[in-house]
C-alpha cells in the first residue's frame, strides 16, 4: 500500500530550518564549499584528451602549466650515463710479477756469466736451458756479453714493461700491449739478438691487469643521470597545433601534464584539492568565530560574504585568460571591506590570494600582485567620506601593481631593452593597473544592489544619509525646525562620546539625525517648534499629551521604513527614550487627579530600551541637550549637576541595562557632554552701553 504524503512533517521540516541558524549555515558552507570546488577543479584541472601517436591532434594544445618534461629529461640523462666511461680497477700485482720475472732472469743470467769455474760451452748449455730451444745460438752468445750491457738491458726492459702495464691492460688487450713492448724494444741501443731475448723474456709476462667494475660503472653513471637538470616546459608553450600528427614525444608530454584521458592520478589531484579548501574554510571560520562573531551567527551576512567572495573568484579565473596581473582580487576586498570591515576583509584577501595560487598554478608574482593589490584597497577604503573615496581605492591598486610588476621583471631579470620584452612588460603593466581601475568600477557598481538585497548598513549609506539635502532632513528643517536644530546639537554631542568610546561615530552622528523624525508628523505639539508660543496641550488632558508625545518614537520607525532608512537607523529612532517616564505630564496627571489614581505605566514611552551602545549615547544625548537647553542661568557648576544627575536617573530606572554600557564608559559620556555644553553656554562679559557704542566705534575706524 503506497503510504500517504504527509504534508504536516514536510512544513515542520521546513519551518525548522527556517528557525534554524546552524542548519542554515551548514548547507550555505556545504553550497559554498561545493561551487569554490568545481570551479577551482574545472580550472586548475585541463580537460582530457582523446589523443593517439600517429593520428593527427583535434586541437591546438598549450601547457596548462609549468612541468617537467619527463620525455626530453630522460634523454638527457640516458646521454650523461653514457657518456661516463667504465670503471676498471687496477691490479698492481701483475706487473710487480713481470718484474720479479725480469729481475729473477737477469740474475742468473749474471750469475752464469760472471761464473769463474764454468767454462764456455757449459755457460751455453746452462743458458740454453734457462732460455729455451726457440733461440738461435747467436742470441744465447749474446747473453755472454759484458755486464754492464745486460744490466742497461734490464733497466730499459723494467722501464717499458711499467709504462705499458701502468696504463693498463684490459681484457682482449693483451696482443696490443705486447706489440708495444716489442716496439719499445726495437728502439733499444743493443744487438738484434738481445732484443730478441727480450722480447721472448717479456711475451708470456703480458697479462690482463685491468678488470671491469660494474657496481662502481653503475654508481658513476646514476651520479651523472641526477645531476642533469630537469627539462621544463613553461605554461602557455605550444605543445602540437591542430591537425598535427601526435608523435611519441608530444604524446609522452601530454601525459606528464596529465592531459590524456583515462589516467588514474586524477583522483589524487582531487582529493589534494578537497583537503586544501577543507583546511581553508575550517581556518577561516575559526578566524571570523573569534574576531567577527557578529557575522558567524547571521546566515545572511555569511551569505553575502559567500557570495561576495564567489563573485569575485568567478571574475577571477575569467581574468586569468588575459593576464594573471589582471586577476581583481582588489574587488572582492573593497567590497568586503566596505560592507564588513577591515578584519574580514584581511582574511578573505588572504584566501583570494591562495585561490590565485591555484588558478595561476602557482605563479609568484601573480600571487605577490593580488596579495599587495589587496592590502592597498583595504588601506584605501578603511575610513571612506564619499562614495567616491572607492574610486580612490581603485588607483592605490593600480599603483601598488604596477610598481610590484616592473621589480618583479627586474628581481627576476626580465627586464631589457630588446621588443620582445619591452612588450611583455606593457602588457603586463597595463593589466595591472587596469586590475585596478575595474576592481574600483566593478565594486562601485555592486554595492548599492548589495546593500539593498542584503540590508547592510555600510560607512557609504550613512555618508549619503549624512546630507542635509536628504528629503527628511529638509522636511524636518521646513517643519520642524526646532528638532531640526536640536537633532544637530544631539549629533554633535553623540559622536564625540561615541569616539572616545570607540564606538561605531559615524552611525552615532546620522542616527542622531534621524533619531526625532517621528516629530514630523506632528511637529507642533514639541516645544522647541512652538514658535508662535501657542501650546495646543493646554487644551488637551494629560493623558493624551502623553500619548502623543509617546508616540513619536514609534512613528519615526514607521517614517523611516516609508523612506527606506537602514535597520541601525530605524532602530535608533524607536529606542531613543526606552521605557522612559514622560515625566511632565504625569506630573500633571498626579496634581489633577491624585498619584493613587494615576497607572505611571501609561506615562511611559513603548520602548525598547536601547540594545546597543549607539544608541544609549543618543538617549543620554537627547536627554542632556534638552535639559541644559531649560536651564535659566547654565553656569558651569549647574550644567554638571544636571548632566550627572540625568544620566544616573537613566541608569537607575533601567534604561541602560541592554546596551552594555560599563559605569566607566557612562562617567566618560558625561565627561564629554559636560566639556561641549560648558563651552556652548559659558558666560560672556556684558559691556556697558557706552562702552559697546564706543568698541563699535573703533571698530569702525579700525577698517
Amino acid at each position: 500500500m503506497k503510504k500517504k504524503t504527509d504534508w504536516k512533517e514536510i512544513f515542520t521540516r521546513a519551518i525548522s530550518f527556517r528557525d534554524s541558524k546552524g542548519l542554515q549555515k551548514f548547507f550555505l558552507v556545504v553550497i559554498l564549499f561545493a561551487a569554490i570546488y568545481l570551479l577551482l577543479a574545472f580550472v586548475s584541472m585541463p580537460a582530457r584528451l582523446d589523443i593517439n601517436v600517429g593520428r593527427p591532434s583535434p586541437q591546438t594544445i598549450f601547457a596548462p602549466r609549468d612541468a617537467v618534461d619527463e620525455y626530453a629529461t630522460e634523454e638527457r640523462r640516458q646521454d650523461a650515463a653514457e657518456s661516463v666511461e667504465e670503471v676498471f680497477d687496477y691490479d698492481s700485482e701483475v706487473l710487480d710479477r713481470a718484474l720479479d720475472e725480469i729481475g729473477v732472469f737477469f740474475d742468473d743470467v749474471l750469475d752464469i756469466t760472471e761464473d769463474p769455474e764454468l767454462e764456455r760451452e757449459e755457460k751455453m748449455e746452462i743458458l740454453e736451458s734457462i732460455v729455451g730451444n726457440d733461440l738461435p745460438l747467436s742470441a744465447i752468445e749474446a747473453l755472454l756479453t759484458d755486464t754492464d750491457t745486460l744490466r742497461d738491458l734490464q733497466e730499459r726492459l723494467n722501464n717499458s714493461v711499467r709504462d705499458v702495464f701502468e696504463q693498463g691492460i684490459k681484457e682482449n688487450e693483451e696482443a696490443l700491449a705486447r706489440r708495444r713492448l716489442d716496439q719499445e724494444i726495437a728502439l733499444y741501443p743493443v744487438s738484434a739478438d738481445l732484443k730478441r731475448i727480450a722480447e721472448t723474456l717479456v711475451e708470456p709476462l703480458v697479462e690482463q691487469n685491468m678488470f671491469y667494475n660494474d657496481i662502481a660503472t653503475e654508481e658513476d653513471r646514476e651520479l651523472a643521470r641526477r645531476q642533469v637538470e630537469p627539462v621544463i616546459v613553461f605554461r602557455d608553450t605550444l605543445i602540437i597545433s591542430e591537425g598535427e600528427p601526435v608523435t611519441e614525444y608530444q604524446y609522452t608530454l601530454l601525459e606528464d601534464l596529465g592531459l590524456i584521458k583515462g589516467q588514474q592520478a586524477d583522483y589524487q589531484a582531487y582529493i589534494g584539492l578537497f583537503m586544501l579548501l577543507a583546511v581553508v574554510f575550517v581556518l577561516v571560520g575559526g578566524y571570523i568565530y573569534i574576531f567577527v562573531n557578529d557575522v558567524f551567527n547571521s546566515p545572511s551576512l555569511l551569505l553575502l560574504m559567500g557570495l561576495v567572495f564567489f563573485v569575485t573568484l568567478v571574475f577571477s579565473v575569467a581574468a586569468s585568460y588575459f593576464s594573471g596581473f589582471f586577476i581583481p582580487v582588489a574587488m572582492g576586498v573593497i567590497l568586503i571591506t566596505v560592507l564588513f570591515g577591515y578584519k574580514l576583509a584581511l582574511i578573505n584577501n588572504l584566501a583570494l590570494v591562495l585561490m590565485v595560487g591555484l588558478i595561476t598554478g602557482g605563479e609568484f608574482s601573480y600571487i605577490l600582485v593580488a596579495l599587495m593589490g589587496g592590502l592597498a584597497s583595504i588601506y584605501a577604503v578603511t575610513r571612506l567620506s564619499q562614495r567616491s573615496d572607492l574610486a580612490r581605492a581603485g588607483f592605490y591598486v593600480s599603483a601598488t601593481n604596477l610598481t610590484l610588476i616592473l621589480a618583479a621583471y627586474l628581481f627576476f631579470r626580465n627586464m631589457s631593452m630588446e621588443t620582445d620584452s619591452l612588450i611583455n612588460f606593457s602588457y603586463s603593466a597595463i593589466a595591472g593597473v587596469g586590475n585596478g581601475i575595474f576592481s574600483a568600477v566593478v565594486a562601485i557598481g555592486l554595492l548599492p544592489f548589495l546593500e539593498s538585497l542584503f540590508g547592510v548598513t555600510t560607512a557609504i549609506t550613512l555618508l549619503e544619509l549624512s546630507n542635509p539635502n536628504h528629503p527628511l532632513l529638509r522636511e524636518m528643517l521646513l517643519k520642524a525646525p526646532g528638532t531640526y536644530y536640536h537633532s544637530m546639537m544631539v549629533s554633535n554631542l553623540a559622536e564625540a562620546a561615541a569616539d572616545r568610546l570607540k564606538a561605531d561615530s559615524l552611525l552615532t552622528r546620522v542616527g542622531s539625525y534621524y533619531h526625532d523624525i517621528g516629530k514630523l508628523k506632528r511637529p507642533y505639539f514639541f516645544s522647541e517648534n512652538q514658535l508662535s508660543g501657542e501650546n495646543p496641550h493646554q487644551k488637551l488632558s494629560p493623558n493624551l499629551s502623553a500619548l502623543i508625545i509617546g508616540a513619536h518614537p514609534k512613528d519615526g520607525m514607521e517614517m523611516g521604513r516609508k523612506y527606506r532608512l537602514p535597520e541601525p537607523i530605524i532602530d535608533i529612532a524607536g529606542q531613543h527614550h526606552g521605557t522612559s517616564m514622560i515625566s511632565f505630564f504625569y506630573q500633571q496627571a498626579c496634581e489633577q487627579n491624585g498619584a493613587d489614581k494615576i497607572a505611571a505605566e501609561k506615562f511611559r514611552y513603548e520602548g525598547p530600551k536601547p540594545q546597543t551602545k549607539e544608541a544609549a549615547i543618543i538617549m543620554l544625548a537627547d536627554t542632556v541637550e534638552a535639559g541644559v537647553r531649560s536651564l535659566n542661568k547654565p553656569t558651569s557648576n549647574r550644567i554638571e549637576v544636571m548632566i550627572r544627575r540625568m544620566i544616573k536617573e537613566k541608569l537607575e530606572d533601567g534604561q541602560l541595562d541592554q546596551s552594555d554600557l560599563t559605569l566607566k564608559e557612562l562617567d566618560i559620556i558625561a565627561d564629554v557632554f559636560i566639556y561641549i555644553m560648558s563651552g556652548i553656554y559659558h558666560s560672556r562679559i556684558e559691556y556697558p552701553e557706552k562702552e559697546l557704542k564706543a568698541e563699535i566705534e573703533r571698530s569702525r575706524a579700525a577698517r
